[in-house]
């Protein structure tokens, strides 16, 4: 075969097929072509396929091989479309199907956060009123330890960064529980009780010795993101207990199904949002800022991440998003006549 004939009796297609492939974008913008220049770029693009295997098999030239073999994967990137880069999903992820979700759930989570505050408030008025339930949690001496020294430096025992990796995996876990079981619906009251009883004891002691303002200038900071996000993980694990309770029109397997790929978005952005509450607490909670300044961040990150989750939230499920898993992994409906 004569190359350089073959060459410029097919260069203007493999130009012509290159003027389209950049004009796509790489897959990523066909609606940049008309639907007479998208059914030309899949003819070229087979037709140059076919040039490639021609040109293997008739010539070792390595530059035309290496021309027409990133001409054709360009092309078919086009043809087929390509998956859009990490980063993107990343932004999609965060910005849309997290938020979605979390808004999507809210009245389970913000349930479960009230029920729990009120059992901890009056678990820690009972304790702390009550010297008699004192004595039965612990010996004199070891209450004067927990609350004179053990409480505090609890927040200073290590060094900062690897105790932020100790509390976020920590949380996590707790978390991850509250998801995991969730099916079980009382596995995760358990969990939730047996917290909001040590919670409340801790309050009730701290209290009873004239230490609440040392406990909540402790516990603030980094405890207003945290439970929240242990709310959201028991609200989540509750909500899809119940779809096998009441599926309501849905079969129990998909209610299960859609509720679980809502749950895994929650647990994918939980695990962030643990990460942000561990560096909290293992910075801010035990630094030598006032009492006022180390609440006050905890607080403003707090608000930032309910602001999140209603603003961006209500935005994305105003706008359909779902929350759930998308892709591969998402749930295809099909129509049904009312």
């Amino acid at each position: 075969m004569d190359v350089d004939a073959y060459v410029t009796a097919h260069r203007a297609e493999w130009d012509r097929l290159d003027v389209l492939v950049r004009r796509a974008g790489g897959g990523r913008s066909l609606r940049r072509l008309s639907g007479a220049e998208v059914d030309e770029l899949v003819s070229l693009y087979q037709r140059v396929a076919t040039h490639l295997s021609v040109v293997r098999s008739a010539t070792p030239d390595p530059a035309l091989v290496g021309r027409l073999s990133s001409l054709v994967a360009r092309a078919r990137a086009a043809v087929t479309g390509s998956d859009g880069p990490a980063w993107r999903d990343l932004a999609v992820f965060f910005t849309r199907t997290y938020p979605a979700a979390l808004y999507r759930s809210m009245r389970w989570w913000v349930a479960v956060g009230v029920a729990f505050v009120a059992v901890t408030a009056v678990v820690g008025t009972w304790v702390g009123s009550d010297p008699h339930v004192q004595a039965t949690i612990a010996a004199p001496d070891q209450v004067r330890q927990l609350v004179d020294h053990d409480f505090q430096d609890y927040y200073s025992s290590h060094p900062a960064g690897s105790f932020a990796a100790k509390v976020a995996t920590n949380n996590a876990w707790v978390t991850a529980l509250s998801l995991m079981l969730g099916v079980f619906l009382l596995p995760v009251v358990y969990v939730l009780w047996t917290n909001a009883l040590n919670v409340g004891v801790a309050a009730g002691l701290m209290g009873a010795h004239g230490k609440l303002g040392l406990f909540f200038g402790l516990i603030l900071p980094h405890g207003l993101l945290e439970l929240t996000c242990v709310f959201v993980g028991a609200g989540a694990g509750l909500r899809l207990g119940w779809a096998w309770v009441d599926p309501g029109p849905r079969t129990r397997s998909r209610a299960l199904r859609e509720e679980g790929q809502a749950a895994g978005a929650l647990a994918l952005g939980l695990a962030a949002t643990l990460a942000v509450s561990g560096a909290v607490e293992a910075f801010v909670t035990p630094s030598p800022l006032p009492t006022w300044a180390r609440v006050g961040i905890g607080a403003l990150v707090w608000l930032a991440f309910l602001t999140y989750a209603v603003v961006l939230g209500g935005r994305a499920a105003r706008a359909g998003v779902l929350g759930d898993v998308q892709g591969a992994g998402a749930t295809d409906v099909v129509p049904a006549s009312g």
